[in-house]
């Protein structure tokens, strides 16, 4: 992973899920939150990050939640909005 930003939120996410009593490693692909891996208090805390970090409006009309399921579709997202 060469986007330290990215890079930074996978470690957002390890911590978040170690928090949860999950395992910290995760694949790209995981499902974090339909898996229930994660919770609505972690989504909320990514989409800050999201917001912060990579500019990304929420209340944008073509943004939908379900984009953050799993960190390759979070680093999709990131990307095509940077």
């Amino acid at each position: 992973m060469t986007n330290p930003k990215l890079a930074t939120l996978r470690r957002s996410i390890s911590d978040m899920l170690a928090r949860r009593g999950q395992p910290a490693e995760f694949a790209d692909e995981d499902s974090l939150f339909d898996s229930g891996l994660l919770d609505s208090a972690s989504a909320v805390n990514i989409l800050l990050e999201l917001e912060s970090t990579f500019g990304i409006d929420l209340g944008d009309p073509d943004f939908d939640i379900s984009q953050i399921d799993s960190f390759a579709e979070i680093t999709q997202l990131a990307e095509s909005r940077s």
